[in-house]
């Protein structure tokens, strides 16, 4: 009796990459958006003097040192995040450092929520509701846009992106919408696999 074969797949799950999500929250980040003339050298000197980093020229593009991140929002408007316990902190030593410069900061913790996208699949989830291409070769860890997700706004960072685990992405949102963005992601991930990660 001839043996029946069934069709095999162009590519045999062995070649396939590894597929899954994690999902979580990062709920100890306190988010400050910071305001003032990157032309000013008055400005960012004391910006720098209080991060002990520059803040970030180019489009696009982030900067971290030690425990602080600065993203780059536009050519006057950076989203400096640190752990939660010293927020109160940072925010006052930018405000006294930038007493008589022309500059606003505001704290944004409360209103602003960070969710983490990573895994081997988590381009793959994010790329089905944003037009914003997330290829490495264009958005490589660093990189941070403002975009639509969902038809949530929102802010997406490329943390990091390794070989084994996957790539890591920060979504800033609403606080508004964090549930529902929650709830697409989910969703979304659903094909790969998702697991659900402690907040931190």
């Amino acid at each position: 009796m001839p043996e029946t074969m069934l069709p095999r797949p162009a590519l045999e799950p062995a070649h396939l990459r590894p597929r899954g999500v994690r999902l979580g929250e990062r709920r100890e980040l306190a988010k400050i958006d910071l305001r003032g003339d990157a032309h000013d050298r008055a400005f960012m000197a004391a910006v720098g003097r209080v991060l002990d980093l520059l803040l970030p020229p180019e489009p696009c593009t982030s900067a971290v040192k030690g425990e602080i991140g600065v993203l780059w929002l536009g050519p006057d408007q950076w989203l400096l995040t640190c752990p939660a316990e010293d927020g109160a902190s940072l925010a006052g030593s930018l405000r006294e450092a930038l007493a008589g410069v022309h500059a606003a900061i505001t704290d944004l913790t409360d209103g602003l929520v960070a969710l983490r996208v990573a895994g081997p699949s988590a381009r793959d989830v994010l790329a089905k509701g944003t037009p914003l291409d997330l290829h490495p070769r264009v958005f490589p860890p660093g990189s941070c846009a403002g975009t639509l997700l969902a038809k949530a706004s929102v802010l997406i960072h490329c943390v990091d992106d390794d070989a084994e685990r996957g790539p890591e992405f920060d979504v800033y949102v609403a606080r508004s919408f964090a549930h529902y963005l929650w709830t697409w992601l989910e969703d979304a991930g659903r094909e790969y696999g998702v697991q659900i990660a402690p907040a931190a």
